[in-house]
């Protein structure tokens, strides 16, 4: 297949080049803003036509969850008329495309790990652009997967783990929430799944995948100073309320994997396992 990937430069984006790099199965084409802007229609169609593309891998996204409450509509348009206009372009070539979606589709009062049919209720503008992207896509093309994803790393770009390794070395004390759960997600897990669902064939709808396991920010914090050997750092639960953000997070927001682990027979690797993976590059590098 020739398959786009918009977005290429982001942390997903660089996973999925160095898995392409060994994959000659397909051929692929690696694009950002400078090389394909996705809110001009009449580019997308050109640029699908021109490359003959029959598979869309869309990691590109308005992902500044704060600065999205201030900036509603840019993320309106790289969130949810973005994906639209690149699934229309996919449908008219009768080709497929794989959107990425969030745990913040979710208000998080759920006390049991979220299936793909809940309800979804988001409470940023950040969630709500994602759930009307992920609307669009499956309006728009036939054969689209929506994979919602939870709480992305990796050793690229900037990212809550490369944070907390630099302020667990700069500081003698840092205060983490400990009343926000989910499950990291390793963006090279993420891609090694994109790679699954290619090879194996696209069968249409909505999936979750994270990496197993559940813990809190604080929790994740604990982690990454362990395995990254900072021990001189204090770290401190805190509430919510005790670091007021500008968009609600979802107290709760683990999702469920199982119709991706049975659909795909896959098995996914416990989340602190992939996370000293990560490191372990972070640490040659």
């Amino acid at each position: 297949m020739n398959i786009l990937i918009t977005g290429a430069n982001g942390q997903l984006g660089n996973e999925i080049k160095l898995l392409a790099e060994i994959n000659p199965f397909h051929t692929f084409f690696f694009t950002d803003i400078l090389e394909l802007d996705i809110c001009n229609e009449s580019a997308i169609l050109e640029y699908v036509d021109s490359n003959q593309i029959d598979l869309i891998i869309n990691c590109a996204a308005y992902t500044a969850v704060d600065a999205a409450e201030d900036n509603a509509d840019l993320c309106d348009r790289l969130n949810h008329i973005a994906p639209g206009l690149l699934s229309k372009a996919m449908q008219k070539r009768e080709g497929s495309i794989i959107q990425f979606s969030t745990d913040f589709v979710f208000d998080g009062t759920s006390c049991l790990p979220y299936v793909e049919t809940d309800m979804a209720y988001p409470i940023s503008v950040y969630g709500r652009t994602k759930l009307d992207g992920e609307k669009a896509v499956i309006e728009y093309c036939e054969n689209a997967i929506i994979l919602r994803t939870s709480w992305l790393y990796s050793a690229f770009g900037s990212n809550f783990v490369k944070t907390m390794i630099r302020l667990g070395k700069e500081k003698s004390k840092l205060g983490v929430v400990f009343d926000q759960i989910g499950t990291p997600t390793y963006a090279r897990d993420l891609a090694l799944i994109v790679f699954e669902i290619i090879n194996k064939g696209i069968i249409p709808g909505i999936y979750h995948y994270s990496n197993e396991g559940v813990c809190s920010w604080y929790d994740f914090t604990l982690a990454i100073h362990r395995l990254s050997g900072i021990g001189s750092c204090n770290v401190l639960p805190l509430h919510s309320t005790d670091y007021p953000t500008k968009a609600k997070r979802p107290h709760f927001s683990v999702l469920d994997k199982t119709k991706i682990k049975d659909t795909y027979n896959i098995e996914i690797p416990h989340w602190e396992k992939s996370l000293a993976q990560c490191i372990g590059i972070l640490n040659q590098k």
